[in-house]
């Protein structure tokens, strides 16, 4: 396992604070869920959608879903499977059925508003460790750690000198958050959004720019000569011919129809039978499709 812990001193820490700020201030993209008048709500819906998918594929799925749900009351008001067809081609739509549970719980425990605590909000369904400090953070500008994946490699790279962090977050990258995060709550909700945009646009997975990164000179990883990563080969995942690649045809197919659809719609998309079965199980197992008795399936209703 990937030893990520330092032992950082406070002036340290600081050190890296203002630099990478003011490279935000210059060069964050202007995304909508970072304006004003998202609101909690479009912070939230971003951050649902933006797990393991780009910004790229969230962009238009995300300004037509808080065009329809501007508030979390006005998805809750709808069929789970409503939430699911307009998840459209995201991929991983068990995130569309947890954000329409957590628009219900939002609806029914805290009148309709995203609520404000940072317990509250890890309370609600479908709300992770990451989730709930990201709203926090972002929504509310509050002194959360915000670890991704991207906030977690710059901190493995610029702090602990290795090459990318465990494949799960650890006590360890826990404590070195802590350690990092400035003592001001507003400068600390700002680091939290910088570091991120830092990971995902410079001290990226591969072709990592250093000749762009603002705190290159006190990068561990850097001076120390990159050293490769020394623990298990990270794979890149697959998706052709997989069972996701399957469950996401049968899908397409359901979303495409306002009408329970025939069995032999669905047997149409794949043509491995125990691979499609298989799939289709699945997706009923986790509640994306509902069986009739007449033989038919739909979306959840």
């Amino acid at each position: 396992m990937t030893d990520t812990s330092t032992d950082l001193s406070p002036t340290d820490a600081a050190s890296l604070h203002s630099p990478v700020i003011a490279w935000f201030d210059e060069h964050a993209r202007d995304l909508p869920w970072r304006r004003p008048d998202a609101g909690a709500w479009g912070v939230m819906v971003s951050e649902f959608m933006l797990q393991q998918t780009p910004v790229s594929r969230v962009l238009p799925v995300y300004e037509q879903w808080v065009a329809r749900w501007p508030r979390p009351a006005d998805l809750a008001a709808e069929a789970p499977g409503e939430a699911v067809r307009a998840w459209g081609r995201l991929g991983y739509p068990r995130r569309a059925l947890r954000l329409h549970g957590a628009a219900q719980a939002i609806a029914e425990r805290h009148g309709g508003d995203v609520p404000r605590e940072h317990a509250q909000l890890l309370a609600l369904p479908g709300i992770g460790e990451y989730t709930a400090a990201a709203v926090a953070s972002f929504a509310y500008g509050q002194r959360h750690a915000v670890l991704d994946t991207n906030v977690r490699r710059v901190f493995a790279r610029a702090a602990s000198g290795v090459q990318y962090p465990p494949t799960a977050t650890t006590a360890a990258e826990r404590k070195l958050a802590r350690a990092l995060l400035p003592d001001d709550e507003e400068i600390a909700a700002r680091w939290a959004a910088a570091s991120m945009e830092l990971g995902a646009l410079v001290c990226t997975a591969r072709n990592e720019d250093c000749a762009r990164c603002p705190i290159a000179a006190a990068c561990a990883w850097r001076l120390a000569g990159k050293p490769a990563h020394q623990g298990a080969a990270r794979r890149g995942q697959t998706y052709a011919g997989t069972d996701r690649q399957v469950r996401g045809k049968l899908l397409a197919v359901l979303r495409e129809s306002s009408a329970p659809v025939p069995r032999s719609a669905l047997d149409a998309v794949w043509h491995e039978p125990l691979q499609r079965a298989r799939a289709l199980d699945g997706l009923v197992a986790d509640g994306l499709v509902e069986p009739w008795e007449d033989g038919t399936y739909r979306l959840p209703g």
